[in-house]
């Protein structure tokens, strides 16, 4: 089955009750890579969507804390010094922001096939990964988990 990881972006408009249609599609990839047991996640994105969650969504913190819970399902990758040091190699062989190649970084730790975010470019590999953008309705992100 095809590994996939989320990016916090998708994690976010998952919990963001204004982001209309976006919200929807980010529950069903979530969900989908939850139910088949092939979504990957990494402290960082846990950290990500928790800032964003009480900064911005004002969400308070039991919600947050019974979400990261939930989130706790999926196979969490744990930044290492080597993965730190492969982050700042993606960064520059790709021009991508640190925080970025961090994301990749930890996706390609898991052995990741596709990256769902919105933050990079669609369409695109990064160290061997793709990258779709399942909050974009012309991307029909199950498709991609059910391979």
């Amino acid at each position: 089955m095809t590994r996939c990881f989320i990016d916090s972006n998708i994690v976010v408009y998952a919990n963001d009750t204004n982001s209309g249609a976006k919200q929807g599609r980010a529950i069903d990839t979530i969900t989908a890579c939850m139910e088949a047991g092939i979504g990957y996640i990494s402290v960082q994105v846990l950290q990500e969507y928790a800032n964003v969650a009480l900064k911005k969504l004002g969400q308070d913190p039991p919600i947050v804390i019974r979400q990261l819970k939930l989130l706790e399902a999926m196979k969490i990758t744990i930044p290492s010094p080597r993965s730190v040091r492969r982050s700042v190699e993606i960064s520059h062989t790709y021009q991508v922001s640190f925080w970025d190649a961090s994301i990749i970084a930890a996706a390609e730790d898991a052995d990741c096939e596709i990256i769902f975010t919105e933050n990079l470019n669609t369409g695109h590999y990064y160290s061997g990964i793709e990258v779709l953008n399942p909050l974009d309705s012309s991307c029909n992100a199950l498709q991609y988990i059910k391979r």
